[in-house]
């Protein structure tokens, strides 16, 4: 919670508070007039709009996510030893952390206010508007991130990402070459 004050000609007023009113849950608005009656004071005790999370029931759940997932040891070890910070890294954190507040790694734990901070600070990252589920909107981009992973290998060892036979084979025509 905050609290706002504006400055505005009387006759603003009434289009000052409806502006307040639909930008955040405001309080009860007061108006004190200046003493010349050229200005109004308006103070009001506000909070943020939350936005209504969109819906991601056709979003996968964690077990669907993470289920071609590397093992937590090795996933620890190339976070530890990554020196570039960027997007991948943050998330597979954000992934791995999920994982762990989930309950699929024996042995591990992470409280799911951790898997949530890592993910919503993901999606700052990646500039996502507000309103989705942020550990939903990680295995979402984690899915993602496994299938250009995969896609990636596939190409450098020669073979069709469509139908992963080698090159020379293909006949696809959805081959990134035809």
């Amino acid at each position: 919670m905050f609290e706002i004050r504006i400055i505005c000609a009387p006759a603003d007023t009434d289009h000052a508070v409806a502006a307040l009113d639909s930008a955040f849950n405001a309080g009860t608005v007061t108006v004190y007039p200046s003493r010349d009656g050229e200005t109004n004071r308006l103070y009001v005790r506000a909070e943020h709009k939350h936005a209504p999370e969109r819906n991601v029931t056709q979003w996968p759940n964690a077990t669907e996510a993470y289920a071609a997932a590397p093992e937590p040891e090795g996933e620890m070890l190339w976070l530890s030893n990554t020196e570039d910070r960027g997007r991948d890294w943050w998330l597979r954190r954000a992934a791995l952390f999920d994982r762990m507040a989930s309950g699929l790694i024996p042995g591990y734990t992470a409280s799911p206010r951790n898997a949530l901070d890592l993910a919503s600070r993901l999606m700052d990252l990646d500039g996502t508007a507000e309103g989705y589920n942020p550990r939903a909107y990680v295995r979402q981009q984690y899915i993602v991130w496994q299938q250009q992973e995969r896609r990636r290998a596939l190409i450098a060892d020669g073979r069709c990402p469509n139908c992963q036979w080698p090159e020379q084979d293909c006949n696809c025509a959805d081959h990134p070459d035809a």
